[in-house]
Order: C-alpha cells, then structure tokens, then sequence
C-alpha cells in the first residue's frame, strides 16, 4: 500500500547551493543562471529564451533535492523523486498559508508563514499547463538558477517545490507593487521618488540581463515596493522564460499588453535585453503621467497607439522590420510626435533618456548599464 510507505523529507534546495550542472551564471528569484563554467554568450538577438526538451512526469514528483551538485538537471530530478504525499506533508510542515493575496499571471499567490523562523513570505503556485507532456525540463532548469539570482532590487526566490501537476515557489514577502503606489500615493508628483524608483528598476535589469536572463513581461504590477524603505525589488525575473507568457492569466484575464515591446507584437521570433528596456521606458513615461503610455486593447491596437506616437517604422527607420511575420505594408502612416508633448512634466534629459528607451528599432534601444549612467539621475543621491 502507498500510505504504509516510509515518507522521507525532501531536501529542498538551498539558495547558497550552486547548481554546477547549469553553464549559466547565476541566479534567483525573477532571475536565472549560475554556474562554475559561463556559457558562451548568446548569438545576438537570442537570449536565453525557448522552449525545450521535456521530462517525463514519472520522473518528477519531488521538491528539488541536491545530493550531487554535479549531477545534471535529469538525474537531480530522477534522484529527487518523492511520494507526492510527502511533498504536501514537508510543505505543510514547513509552511503556513495565511490567505490568499491574489491570482497573476501564473497561478495563485499566497501570504504564508515559514514555521520555524515565523518570517513572513509569498507561495506562489503555479499550475504547469502542460502537464500531460510532462514538466518542461527547460523550467525545472531556469527555475533551479533563479535561486542564484541575489540583488538588493530582486525579490529573493527562497525554495523550490515541485508537486504533480504544479511548482510551488517561496519568495520573500513584500505587500504593495508600483501599480497600487501609483493608484494610492501623491508621491509621485515628486520626480525625485520616479527617478529613485526607476534607477532602482535599472539597476536590477542590469544585473539580470548581465547575466543573460530577460523578464519579458515587466509591468508595474510586478515591481513590488518595500514602503518603509522606498526600495523596490523587480518581481518574477525568468518566469517567462521557465513557463512562457500565457496570454491569459491563471483566472482567465487577459494579459496586459502595455508594456510590450514592438518586435515582439510584431512577432519577431529572436528577441533580446531591449524587449525589457522598451517596458521599462513605458513603465518611466507612465510614473510621471500617472497614467498608461500605450493602453491598447488587442496587439493591433497596442501596435497603433505605439506608432501613433513614436511614428509608423519602416525599413529606412527600423532596418528588417519589414521582414518581421506580422508586419504589414499597409499599417497607416504615423509621423512620430514630440515626446514632450505627450509627457509634458518631464525635464529635458529625462525626455532624452526616455526617447532612447523607446526606440523602435531595438538595435538603437538604451541598455540599462548605460541608463544608469544617463545625465538624468546626475542628481540623484544612490543608497
């Protein structure tokens, strides 16, 4: 009889254990990568981005356990089998759901409660849509690096547990994002707390895309906000890479478009870093206005509002764009407008930084090493 079996308890990984089976450099949570051997960069123009070899389900109902740091990701996986009673029984041991904090992009989020050291935390539960193919070895991987990632601007992932047919992650808990900020606080109509906050957003891209992990899907709700210290932390770094970028979330909503870069509405199939620079700019655009730069409602919309505003692309202003699989010859005919115009409250260097976040072309984006060195956060005193 199963019950009668012996349950033991898995050994979650640690975030101080490295993964040496990973050629990737480093990570945690929003973020993967880390390894001793650095992979080779990737051939410009494709990130760490796609999809990838499954594993059987047979070989995966565990929480992540690590006897062999040199294992690979296959056997690390097969060796860490366990009873999926277990892995309800070590959750419940270890943690407490305190409620429910909402439903994104993923699955479900909940406020819980690590019960031997009472630290408060976030479980988020993410339901594998795919799970009649098996778990995606590819978001065991990514999700195993995340732990790596460790920055002051990116919300810690502290465990990983894998239980049938869904991924437990445990992150640090922080309880406002920007976009409840945004909606509750006069703050904002202090540049000076849009200039912390947005350096604070680039320095953990930075970090991020330095070691090769793009987000994909930045918005304002997943930039979450420490209120007693004015830090903000980049929430969700790799997800989309682990699980893809569903186009609805767990309850059915459709997935925000708003910050979404042009190559990829236009369904470029190699992407890169600008894909985040170009959200970061509308995520920029949209502190100081208090309100979306381009809320469209469907990709074309999103695409019109786009090129009503920074001007239709063609192949003299965005060289192979008119190769791209959705781009169509016949797209009316925009002029691009002044960006003073359309974000009237911002000074001059940060309208140059913002029109260099919003290049259409992503081979002429900012990237974020470079915009944390722009003129604009000259005054800006960094913790």
């Amino acid at each position: 009889m199963r019950r009668e079996r012996q349950c033991h308890k898995p050994n979650p990984i640690h975030p101080q254990v490295h993964h040496h089976t990973h050629t990737h450099t480093h990570a945690h949570h929003s973020s993967p990568h880390n390894a001793s051997t650095p992979t080779p960069p990737p051939p410009p123009g494709s990130p760490r981005d796609g999809a990838g070899e499954h594993l059987s389900t047979s070989a995966m109902t565990m929480p992540f356990a690590v006897s062999d740091p040199s294992a690979s990701v296959e056997e690390m996986v097969a060796a860490a089998a366990a009873d999926d009673e277990c892995v309800c029984v070590w959750l419940e041991e270890q943690y407490e759901k305190v409620e429910k904090i909402g439903e994104g992009t993923y699955g479900v989020v909940y406020k819980g409660k690590h019960r031997h050291t009472n630290e408060t935390i976030a479980l988020k539960k993410i339901r594998l849509e795919q799970e009649d193919e098996g778990v995606p070895s590819t978001a065991i991987r990514e999700i195993s690096l995340l732990k790596e990632m460790q920055h002051r601007n990116i919300v810690r992932l502290q465990d990983v547990v894998h239980k049938e047919k869904c991924i437990y992650l445990v992150f640090e808990y922080l309880d406002l994002d920007l976009k409840k900020h945004m909606d509750s606080s006069p703050d904002f109509k202090n540049h000076r707390i849009v200039k912390s906050f947005l350096y604070q957003i680039l320095r953990g891209i930075a970090y991020c895309h330095s070691h090769r992990v793009l987000h994909r899907d930045l918005k304002p709700q997943n930039l979450l906000i420490d209120r007693r210290t004015n830090s903000l932390k980049l929430a969700d770094f790799g997800l989309a890479r682990a699980f893809g970028i569903p186009v609805r979330t767990f309850t059915h909503e459709v997935v925000t478009l708003w910050y979404r870069a042009p190559e990829i509405l236009l369904g470029a199939r190699h992407y890169s870093t600008p894909v985040d620079m170009w959200s970061v700019g509308c995520i920029f655009a949209e502190m100081v206005n208090q309100k979306p730069l381009f809320p469209g409602d469907s990709e074309i919309d999103e695409l019109f509002k786009i090129f009503s505003i920074m001007g239709t692309p063609n192949e003299e202003t965005w060289p192979g764009v008119a190769s791209l699989p959705d781009y169509i010859s016949t797209f009316p005919k925009w002029p691009s407008v002044d960006l003073a115009t359309v974000v009237p409250t911002l000074d001059s260097s940060g309208l140059d930084l913002l029109s260099k976040m919003l290049r259409l072309d992503p081979s002429k984006r900012i990237n974020a090493r470079a915009a944390l060195e722009h003129e604009y956060f000259k005054d800006l005193e960094v913790a």
